[in-house]
């Protein structure tokens, strides 16, 4: 019961910080469950996408009642993207998962992806001097299906990465690209879960954290979306950098422990 109530109050906050942010909580939570250490990896990866895919929900939910306005097209390409590279993603953390048969190794592998991607996220919201107007279909779906499945793959719901992507590529800015970076994380999401179902994973894990994980994760999400309608673009930057640097610090730490 202990560790479901960390599990609660991690994912609570983190969701919290990534509705406000467009980061989705699980560049949060799932360093955050790896410190906790109380469950395999492969339980942890989909702990994360539960509450990141709740988030998600209530988040968007939330942010279209205030009035968020979405460009339907862009919204409708990049989330079919988003559910093929969430399709492959998930494939590619099995194959890893089958071929390695380590989870400290995997968990490594993870760790340097993130904060490869951290640090991308973090330079560019610093200078984003550059930007492309990638706006064709191919090109929006090609945007989806990488950010599903870099966030699937890493098991942190798509992260800082989304927004810094979509604000190069597409020349969007800041508070548009988290509204967008959410919605990708929950078609992602979908299709992580759809996979893990239809494949019977699902029936060993610990499902009692859920009753914890879901909660959590769509109150976080619905008081993030309040907040976030209500901030400045120059505060949302600035969470959003926080973060950042607080989850690469968490995600060394843990990759210190691995190898200690």
């Amino acid at each position: 019961m202990q560790v479901y109530l960390i599990y609660a109050v991690i994912i609570f906050c983190a969701n919290v910080v990534g509705s406000i942010a467009g980061m989705g909580g699980g560049v949060i939570i799932k360093p955050l469950l790896d410190l906790v250490g109380a469950h395999p990896l492969v339980q942890i990866n989909f702990f994360s996408s539960v509450a990141v895919f709740t988030m998600a929900i209530f988040s968007t939910y939330r942010q279209t009642k205030q009035g968020m306005q979405l460009n339907k097209r862009f919204a409708l390409l990049i989330s079919v993207g988003a559910v093929v590279g969430g399709w492959l993603g998930n494939s590619t953390f099995n194959q890893l998962h089958l071929i390695l048969k380590n989870d400290a190794l995997l968990n490594q592998i993870q760790i340097g992806l993130t904060v490869l991607t951290l640090v991308f996220a973090l330079f560019y919201s610093l200078m984003p001097a550059v930007h492309f107007h990638w706006q064709r279909g191919d090109q929006l779906v090609l945007i989806g299906a990488f950010l599903g499945w870099i966030s699937t793959l890493l098991g942190i719901g798509g992260g800082p990465i989304n927004v810094a992507l979509i604000m190069l590529c597409c020349s969007i800015p800041i508070r548009e690209a988290t509204s967008y970076s959410i919605v990708t994380i929950l078609f992602s999401q979908l299709s992580k879960l759809m996979t893990v179902v239809a494949t019977g994973a699902v029936v060993s894990f610990d499902l009692k954290a859920l009753w914890f994980v879901i909660p959590a994760a769509a109150i976080g999400g619905t008081v993030g979306a309040m907040f976030s309608h209500t901030i400045r673009a120059q505060q949302i930057e600035l969470v959003y950098r926080f973060a950042i640097v607080g989850v690469i610090a968490i995600n060394l730490y843990n990759n210190y422990l691995l190898m200690a």
